[in-house]
């Protein structure tokens, strides 16, 4: 796809960040998936919007657009403590979003080309991160689709449950 353009974002893409979190949030629970991230939107959630601007003010943030429309973010920071610690230097993906209305595009997997084009240039071997495992494991299949492996699974108390997740590990070469 050719008008399919990524490119690094910062601060100031925080509101299409939290466009593409809402539209997730809305799908997800559409499909009667509310346990990834429940029925409220980031945007209107102090603890979303918190997480997201970690995303766009901390983290290395890829976002990716059609047609000069953001169809996608993907964030590189730091694990979250829940997660194993790492065994050797990695890059950590803290969140992968991509618009529904968009599926089919390889939206995630020109995302993911930026990842490891990020980690050769830091030297650095494995892409690693977690998602939510939960429903029917659609993510960790989405995940395994773009060339990674399931390597450990964990379980986070939360207010409203459970939350099963799986980490999830690239070899970058």
């Amino acid at each position: 796809m050719t008008d399919l353009v990524v490119r690094t974002g910062g601060p100031g893409d925080l509101g299409a960040l939290l466009r593409l979190l809402d539209g997730a949030v809305r799908w997800l629970a559409a499909d009667g998936h509310t346990g990834q991230w429940g029925t409220r939107p980031f945007s209107t959630d102090p603890g979303g919007v918190e997480q997201a601007t970690g995303w766009a003010t901390e983290d290395t943030l890829f976002l990716a657009y059609l047609g000069g429309e953001v169809v996608g973010a993907l964030a590189i920071g730091d694990p979250p403590p829940f997660v194993p610690p790492p065994t050797e230097p990695e890059l950590y993906l803290t969140i992968q979003v991509v618009d529904r209305t968009h599926k089919g595009h390889n939206i995630s997997g020109m995302m993911m080309e930026c990842a490891k084009d990020l980690a050769r240039s830091r030297g650095v071997g494995v892409l690693r991160g977690d998602c939510w495992a939960g429903a029917d494991g659609a993510v960790l299949r989405h995940y395994e689709s773009l060339g990674f492996d399931i390597t450990d699974t964990f379980t986070v108390e939360t207010p409203a449950g459970p939350w099963p997740g799986g980490v999830v590990t690239l070899r970058v070469t």
